[in-house]
């Protein structure tokens, strides 16, 4: 089935991503038999709601932990990308609270579940992080700002981690924005095709003609409030930081980006406050590049804006998700709008 209109470089970035078709769910027996081969793990699993993975959540006698088994069409690189990622962080800053990696009985990271002609899909264990997710926990702008100073420690610890694979091509890393503007046309209201086509205006001006010259390295690329565990009523707030799915080499600009997109309009009178309470945060542990920091709110808006592309388009190719990918994108154009009220100029003084 042909959905996408995109051509060229966009087609290409949504089949790297693996968004470009639906997959089959992993028969959950061979996912259990495999976890007591290889794990000396038995117990049942419970499946959880993600974007294209298969994810479950196993329960022991010994404890939690996280399964996930990689879609056919993501690169076996790909995965081992992010396992390494997971590694680094382990071994270089263990005191950062990053989702563990667990070791199969013969020390490996991962298992093959099988192949076919789509590719490898690969299996992997995670230490469940237990708790509320920032997403679901009311913050104030101390607990915003501990946020953001937690991923500028991640970021720090990332800046000398490198991988064959961290170079792949992802319709989720902010500069590839300009190349996905073909999936404006599955968005039907005309007021949001309008908002959508001012962000990418804003972009093509502001961000393209800089993008070779931006710092770069690997960046985690999906800190959303989803894939942040938070203790509420307690000192640090951030208690685990989950899913290097969209680990990536890109604009260090654009981690911070993800998570300010999706705070952006949530307080209507002042669309960019929780956006720039976290970024006060961030800059206390990883300081942006002065010339750099009047793309950030430009990078924010395309990062939000892409979400409510995506996940159109998404919902069509993927029925079967097609609940779980709106339930995370339902106020996107309206958070668009409001932060599209402030003038950029005055957004970029509150950011210095």
């Amino acid at each position: 089935m042909t959905i996408s209109p995109l051509e060229g470089p966009g087609r290409r970035l949504m089949v790297e991503s693996g968004l470009a078709s639906a997959c089959e769910p992993v028969d959950v027996t061979l996912v259990e038999t495999l976890l007591e081969q290889h794990y000396l793990l038995r117990r049942r699993l419970e499946r959880l709601a993600t974007e294209k993975d298969d994810t479950f959540r196993l329960t022991t006698g010994s404890g939690e932990h996280l399964v996930k088994v990689s879609p056919p069409g993501e690169d076996e690189s790909v995965v081992d990308l992010q396992t390494a990622a997971m590694r680094h962080l382990e071994d270089t800053a263990p005191e950062l609270p990053v989702q563990r990696v667990r070791l199969t009985i013969d020390g490996s990271d991962s298992v093959v579940v099988g192949e076919d002609d789509r590719g490898t899909r690969i299996l992997r264990v995670f230490g469940f992080v237990a708790g509320p997710v920032w997403a679901d926990a009311d913050r104030d702008a101390r607990q915003l700002a501990g946020a953001g100073e937690m991923l500028g420690r991640v970021d720090v610890a990332l800046a000398g981690f490198a991988h064959p694979a961290d170079g792949r091509g992802l319709a989720w890393d902010i500069k590839h924005f300009h190349h996905l503007a073909g999936l404006v046309t599955h968005t039907p209201d005309a007021a949001h095709r309008r908002l959508a086509g001012e962000v990418a205006r804003l972009f093509s001006e502001a961000v393209v003609p800089r993008l070779n010259g931006l710092e770069t390295q690997v960046i985690h690329g999906d800190y959303s409030p989803y894939n942040v565990v938070v203790n509420p009523h307690g000192d640090p707030f951030v208690t685990g930081v989950i899913d290097f799915g969209d680990t990536v080499r890109s604009a260090v600009i654009f981690d911070p980006a993800v998570p300010m997109a999706n705070l952006l309009g949530r307080t209507p009178e002042d669309p960019w406050r929780e956006a720039a309470a976290f970024l006060v945060g961030y800059e206390r542990a990883r300081p942006i590049v002065d010339a750099e920091l009047p793309l950030l709110p430009v990078a924010a808006l395309a990062r939000l804006t892409l979400r409510a592309l995506i996940t159109n388009w998404r919902a069509q190719v993927v029925p079967q998700r097609r609940e779980y990918l709106l339930a995370h994108a339902k106020d996107d154009w309206t958070n668009v709008e409001r932060a599209l009220s402030v003038p950029l100029a005055d957004v970029v003084a509150r950011f210095r």
